[in-house]
């Protein structure tokens, strides 16, 4: 079940989430210390009201996961990559509209229901 704010997620929480999830979950992988994570933030929050019930966003800080960040071959932050039934189906690195979140999300949820 999707929320309507962001999960923060540990490594085995996030394996857990994935392993139950129904639908998409756009992971965002960042860190406290990161300026533009904390920059994209606020279109995450945004994100996670408009999708709930059909998207889970979950956040990740890859200095307390570290693990989930090499398992994902992360070499920026932010990085976000939807995942649909566990496996990647995009990912955009950086700083990202509200707008270019949403197109991601609904080319992987208009990809599910065609």
């Amino acid at each position: 079940m999707s929320e309507a704010t962001p999960m923060n997620v540990n490594e085995s929480e996030l394996d857990a989430l994935l392993s139950k999830s129904e639908g998409p979950v756009l992971l965002d992988l960042w860190a406290p210390w990161c300026a533009p994570c904390r920059a994209i933030a606020p279109a995450l929050e945004n994100i996670a009201r408009s999708y709930a019930g059909r998207v889970t966003v979950a956040k990740v800080n890859i200095d307390e996961s570290p693990g989930v960040a090499r398992r994902l071959g992360v070499a920026s932050i932010p990085t976000l990559i939807v995942l649909d039934r566990g496996a990647e189906a995009t990912r955009l690195v950086g700083v990202q509209s509200e707008s270019a979140l949403a197109k991601a999300l609904d080319a992987v949820i208009g990809a599910k229901t065609a």
